[in-house]
């Protein structure tokens, strides 16, 4: 999987950020946040990982986006080829409705709007 880095602007106090959302459709909603809880607690003690929060929709019932924010690619590679995503991904088989959707984000700031 590849990364996209952000913002190069560093000098102008910008912070770069890798930016990754994962969104999972439940077949057994208590299952899935149970997993992604544990997840969530963990990847936050991860080296270079800026945030992560979880988010739940109100319009389809046990759709749930994960939103992570890493300092570097490097970081986030080395996140998503680590145990700690692996065991969340095989902790997953059997509760969702269908594969996950991972998607890579390029932040977009004032000043690349000039």
């Amino acid at each position: 999987m590849g990364c996209i880095a952000l913002s190069d602007e560093r000098a102008l106090g910008e912070v770069e950020l890798t930016i990754v959302t994962i969104k999972f459709d439940a077949a057994d909603n208590k299952a899935l946040l149970a997993v992604l809880s544990k997840y969530i607690v963990l990847t936050r003690m991860v080296d270079g990982c800026r945030n992560i929060d979880l988010c739940s929709s109100v319009t389809h019932r046990g759709r749930h986006l994960l939103i992570q924010k890493w300092e570097s690619p490097t970081h986030q590679q080395r996140h998503f080829d680590s145990k700690l995503m692996v065991e969340m991904a095989e902790s997953c088989a059997g509760i969702l409705s269908g594969p996950p959707d991972v998607d890579l984000w390029d932040a977009t700031s004032a000043h690349d709007l000039r």
